[in-house]
């Protein structure tokens, strides 16, 4: 899928779950488009959403490596969408990264794939593995959401 295609089918998506509530957010979110992500596959059985991001200079740590907020930034910016379609709006309530490779400029780019592991009343439970398009890991990350109304 085309990662515009892709963009558009979670569009739909957040539509048919918000419905009439759709104007109250902005989709796709400013920062998601500030890092030039790029949604590049959406599973709904799987409850998974790949992400691509562009390794940006302004991005870069003193060691010429992607700053570590900003690696989390792009697991946010994954995991937020995902929870959008598999769920009714709700928010991070924790998040852990652990980093395992640098990420630098000679990459390009880099993959966020993000997983639905499990929902227990209002709290949903992700995963996200940071990695190239080769499937080399960068980092891995867990999630908690909180639900924070249910739909009416």
């Amino acid at each position: 899928m085309k990662a515009k295609d892709g963009l558009e089918l979670i569009q739909e998506y957040v539509r048919a779950s918000l419905g009439d509530r759709l104007g109250e957010f902005r989709i796709p979110p400013p920062v998601f488009v500030s890092m030039q992500a790029e949604v590049t596959a959406f599973d709904p059985a799987a409850a998974a959403l790949t992400v691509r991001f562009p390794v940006l200079e302004k991005d870069l740590n003193p060691y010429h490596a992607m700053q570590g907020g900003m690696i989390a930034a792009a697991i946010d910016n994954t995991l937020g969408p995902l929870s959008m379609l598999v769920a009714p709006p709700n928010v991070t309530r924790t998040l852990e990264v652990t980093y395992s490779k640098p990420i630098t400029l000679d990459l390009g780019t880099f993959l966020v794939t993000a997983r639905l592991v499990s929902r227990e009343k209002r709290f949903l439970n992700f995963t996200a593995e940071v990695h190239t398009e080769n499937e080399q890991k960068l980092a891995r990350a867990k999630a908690v959401h909180w639900i924070v109304q249910e739909n009416k």
